[in-house]
């Protein structure tokens, strides 16, 4: 179980830490939130669904 937490709270930190690096840039991160979509979020914390990237264009 140990190995388990160890490897989550280096997730959180590397996501944590991306999230400065783009601040600091003036960039944005992207991640997949909890349900699955994806999500970029800029450095003033303002953050834009990503559409499916499986959606058909037309």
């Amino acid at each position: 179980m140990e190995r388990s937490d160890d490897l989550k709270k280096l997730i959180k930190l590397t996501g944590e830490r991306a999230k400065l690096d783009a601040k600091a840039n003036g960039t944005y991160v992207v991640y997949k939130d909890l349900a699955g979509k994806l999500v970029k979020e800029y450095a003033d914390g303002l953050k834009e669904v990503l559409p499916d990237e499986n959606q058909e264009y037309v």
